[in-house]
Order: C-alpha cells, then structure tokens, then sequence
C-alpha cells in the first residue's frame, strides 16, 4: 500500500496530516507536483517533480497507482482514473471517492462545470475550515488503517 498526494493546490494542513499517518502506519508516502515542495526526511517519503502540462502529475500518479492505494486528491476526474485502478481516493474535505460513487460525483462535477461556463453558476468553493480539516483527518484515519491492514500478510 501507498499513499499519493495529488500536491498542486493540496493544503498544507492536509499534507502534514497525511504524513503523519504514513509515519503511523509505516506506509510509503509519494507527493507529486508540478514544482518541489518540502517533505519529511526519510525513507517513507519522496517528492516526485512532474515537468510539462497541468495535467501531468495527475497523469504521473493515475499511471503509477495500484489497487489498494490511497490516493489525496480534490481533482473529481483523477480520482474517477485511480478507482479505475481499484485504489481509493480521498478529497481534503474528507469525502471518499470509490466505485459505487465516483460515476455520480463525475456526472455533477461535469455538470457544474458546464453550468459555470454558461454563467449560471459563479463562485468557488468555501474556504478550508476546521470541520474539513476533522472529516479530512477521520476518514484518512479509518481509510489507511483498513488498506494498510488489508496489505499486510496473513499471520
């Protein structure tokens, strides 16, 4: 199991987090980004530059997750690639993107974008506050306790 952090416009609340569950767990922990950011020393971690298009690190980490990874990412059609891959992705709000809700959350994503477009709909989302830095923090808890365990083998 690993955990990938989608980094470009990841919070910093949300990476300190997400590292401090590796070191928890032991698990291997990648950021990718267009530009370097700083990691934690040691071997559990690594930063992976992705140079070229916006899209890239999303490409860099769609091709390189494998089932049972946890992926950190707000980016909807990301997250609809890595359950495609049998991984699970997580939002910095906390909401778990898997097989029985991603097609939906696609469908609406598309849909407010289309709508945004056209005008009709304007605005970004809230800021990042307390109550999403707590469903961030439970659901990344509950989520890589059970993948690590379910990674490691029998007996």
């Amino acid at each position: 199991m690993r955990i990938w952090i989608d980094n470009d416009g990841c919070p910093k609340i949300v990476r300190e987090l997400v590292f401090r569950t590796g070191t928890r767990l032991s698990v291997k922990t990648s950021a990718v980004a267009n530009s370097y950011m700083h990691v934690p020393p040691g071997p559990l971690y690594e930063m992976i530059v992705v140079p070229g298009s916006f899209d890239a690190a999303d490409d860099y980490i769609a091709t390189h997750v494998a089932a049972g990874d946890l992926v950190i990412t707000a980016d909807v059609p990301l997250a609809d690639r890595v359950v495609s891959s049998g991984a699970t992705a997580l939002s910095p709000h906390g909401e778990v993107f898997d097989a029985q809700n991603i097609k939906e959350r696609l469908a609406m994503r598309n849909l407010l974008a289309e709508l945004r477009s056209g005008g009709e709909v304007s605005g970004g989302p809230p800021p990042y506050g307390d109550g999403d830095k707590k469903r961030f923090a439970d659901a990344l808890d509950r989520l890589a306790t059970s993948l690590a365990r379910a990674s490691q083998p029998p007996g």
